[in-house]
């Protein structure tokens, strides 16, 4: 099967430029080009791409701005394309594979091109999210069950699990486990922060205009706005409202 590709970008140079590198590759098929951020929301939803090459800077709705609108749970594999070295630790907290900047070569495009095939062909041949996570320590491994997480935090270069009290240190990214969490109940509510979504007990506003989300652990986090709108939708979706007499 071809991958789905969509281009977006406000600038019909760049998007031609894009456009002629991934010609040249049979697996690539462009579905799409979107000229801004609003374009590329729609086109998004509509064309399902299993690809998007993302401009950061558009106006109206930048790059970021369609990833949150979008939610972690719908998102394709993104790449940023961008002339500005600023963004790139933001695009790799929202769970960007990459971030090229302008103007790039034909070899640093196709590395990441690659990297995008590697990462689509993997999930392909295996579709199922992972049931246990795998935890070495002295020489031994640990299996835990992914139902029994509580909440995940960034520790550097690798990841804190919170599993019934006790924490273990995963030599993986934030980005990539979400990944690999999607189509489980976990939801990203900070750069720092992923939660279980069955473990939440309690959302409350704070002094700030914020909310602080508590679980049954009995650990607070704070839901950054970036990320609001993803939890809510996925706890709607999982909720039955009513009031209390």
């Amino acid at each position: 099967m071809p991958i789905r590709t969509l281009i977006v970008d406000d600038e019909p140079l760049a998007r031609s430029n894009i456009r002629a590198l991934l010609d040249r590759d049979p697996q690539i098929e462009v579905v799409g080009q979107s000229e801004g951020g609003v374009d590329a929301l729609e086109d998004i939803q509509r064309l399902k791409p299993d690809l998007v090459f993302l401009d950061v800077e558009m106006p109206e709705c930048d790059g970021f701005d369609v990833l949150e609108m979008l939610g972690s749970a719908a998102q394709p594999i993104i790449i940023f394309v961008t002339a500005y070295d600023k963004y790139a630790l933001a695009a790799f907290d929202v769970g960007a594979l990459d971030y090229v900047l302008k103007p790039f070569d034909d070899v640093r495009f196709g590395l990441a091109l690659t990297r995008a095939k590697g990462r689509i062909h993997a999930a392909a041949s295996s579709p199922h999210a992972p049931r246990n996570i795998a935890i070495k320590s002295n020489g031994a491994i640990s299996f835990i069950s992914v139902d029994r997480i509580d909440w995940i935090e960034a520790a550097d270069y690798y990841s804190r699990l919170h599993v019934a009290g006790k924490t273990h240190l995963l030599r993986r990214s934030m980005a990539d486990l979400e990944r690999d969490l999607q189509g489980l109940d976990f939801c990203r509510i900070h750069r720092s922060t992923i939660v279980n979504l069955a473990r939440v007990r309690e959302m409350t506003p704070d002094d700030n205009g914020d909310y602080q989300v508590h679980l049954d652990d009995g650990s607070t986090h704070r839901l950054s706005r970036t990320f609001r709108r993803d939890f809510q939708s996925r706890m709607s979706e999982r909720t039955t409202l009513g009031t209390e007499n």
